[in-house]
């Protein structure tokens, strides 16, 4: 093994990426720790992996992400420092925001500015995370009281360079209502059934057509709020949702459940999940259903779930229609917004909480016509772009990495703006589910295996890895090149 990855908060799309390096480039080898206390991970990983990775003659090149402090481990660890290191910052400790600014907050950021002086590449996930990061640079080491480090950015920058977070896909077209398979049709010229509807002439669905599951994506992330099979999501009430279905088993069981004119009661989950069938309104045209928003974030200030659920509260008090799907995962301290919101929200609630399950997840994310993301912070945004594969209606904020990514018409400036938008929608959800995206195909996962180094001859083996984005008239990474270094 000559590539040695390292990760220190292994979750979330920590650990997809980790993953995805190991699984398509076959000399890596891994070492992690588990993403639970982000704080003491950043603070003691360096000792941990110190002790727990072996020394070995072979490894050419470290990888790791901004959560370990490289400084200490190299300094611990000799042998690794004659490694080619590669840090790869998925959010900053400089433009990351905090609700009260304690001295230990300094110390986070001064470990990722003293590991990139000891990395020799640096690679962010936008470009909007790296410049808010070298920029921050003077003005954050401003707050050391005196003999200041000078031109720290002008060290950094040249070693830096952007490379957008490897996205990678299943076909989801069975679980999407006839609207919007049409108008996948209609952009892609593509038709098909169920599990090779999606993109079938693409190389990464050849591999998975003959099994008809999903492809491997081990993203069960904070961000995205992937989620495990609960009892009440796959009910004969949401089958009946003109989804195509997974299965002839499936199929079989609607069908008889249909036959005995058997109903499925409303039930809630007592593992903190709510799904709602009876709020699915079944026995109406899916064009005439309310409409579905879905709000799929880490439950976290970051996210700032108040904004999302003051906008809903006020179209509630409107009197207007639409259901609502709230999921993403749930850390030790809960925001008191989430239980007060679910209770003020009760009778549009169709999914609330954390969905372990992929197929569960996209499934919900196929369901939805709007998804929104209210975050002060966002440096990539995974889950927002898993929802615009599932042809759901962005709305984000024109700020942080959004405008890198989505045009002007999906983006708002203030609340209100919002809401607006959203009042709009409600009264005429017919727009949103017209409305057509075009999909750009982008194999981004070649310039991985450029600053690893990696041979030539197994690039074609990474062809399935494409990056797919769907949104109008826009290109992921349409100007790049001024951030990418080159050498």
């Amino acid at each position: 093994m000559s590539i040695l990855l390292i990760e220190a908060f292994y979750g979330g799309s920590h650990k997809q990426l980790a993953d995805l390096l190991q699984e398509e480039i076959g000399e890596c080898v891994l070492y992690t720790l588990p993403a639970k206390k982000w704080h003491w991970r950043a603070r003691t990983a360096a000792l941990y992996f110190m002790q727990t990775v072996p020394a070995n003659a072979n490894y050419r090149i470290l990888f790791a992400s901004s959560v370990l402090n490289l400084t200490e481990l190299i300094a611990l660890r000799p042998d690794l420092g004659k490694l080619k290191k590669v840090l790869y910052f998925h959010e900053n400790q400089l433009a990351y925001p905090v609700q009260k600014c304690q001295e230990r907050d300094f110390q986070y950021g001064y470990n990722q500015i003293l590991s990139c002086l000891v990395a020799d590449i640096v690679v962010f996930n936008s470009a909007f995370n790296m410049e808010s990061f070298l920029t921050s640079i003077g003005k954050f080491l401003k707050l050391i009281p005196d003999h200041r480090p000078k031109d720290l950015e002008k060290i950094i920058r040249p070693k830096c360079q952007v490379l957008y977070f490897p996205v990678r896909f299943p076909d989801v077209s069975r679980f999407m209502p006839e609207h919007k398979l049409a108008h996948l049709e209609k952009i892609t010229g593509v038709k098909g059934n169920g599990d090779t509807y999606l993109f079938r002439g693409l190389p990464f669905q050849q591999k998975y057509r003959a099994t008809g599951s999903l492809m491997k994506n081990s993203s069960s992330s904070p961000e995205s709020g992937l989620c495990e099979a609960q009892s009440g999501l796959r009910t004969t009430q949401q089958e009946r949702l003109q989804y195509p279905l997974t299965s002839l088993e499936k199929l079989n069981k609607s069908e008889a459940s249909e036959s005995t004119n058997q109903e499925v009661p409303c039930q809630e989950d007592k593992q903190h999940v709510t799904f709602n069938p009876c709020n699915l309104l079944s026995g109406t045209d899916y064009q005439q259903r309310p409409l579905h928003i879905v709000w799929p974030h880490r439950w976290e200030h970051d996210k700032d779930p108040e904004s999302f659920f003051k906008v809903l509260l006020k179209l509630k008090e409107m009197d207007l229609p639409f259901h609502v799907s709230v999921l993403g995962e749930t850390f030790t301290d809960e925001p008191d917004i989430f239980s007060k919101a679910k209770k003020a929200l009760e009778s549009s609630v169709l999914h609330w909480g954390y969905l372990p399950s992929k197929d569960d997840y996209f499934q919900t994310l196929c369901m939805a016509d709007v998804v929104i993301s209210t975050a002060k912070h966002e440096f990539f945004g995974v889950a927002m772009i898993e929802a615009v594969y599932c042809g759901c209606y962005p709305l984000c904020p024109n700020a942080l990495v959004y405008p890198e990514i989505f045009p002007a018409e999906y983006l708002y400036s203030t609340p209100e703006q919002l809401f607006k938008r959203l009042q709009n929608f409600c009264k005429r959800p017919d727009i949103v589910r017209k409305h057509l995206y075009k999909v750009v195909v982008q194999n981004s996962f070649t310039r991985y295996n450029a600053i690893l180094k990696y041979k030539e001859k197994n690039v074609k083996q990474q062809q399935h890895l494409i990056n797919i984005l769907i949104f109008k008239g826009n290109m992921l990474g349409r100007d790049i090149s001024r951030y990418t270094n080159k050498d």
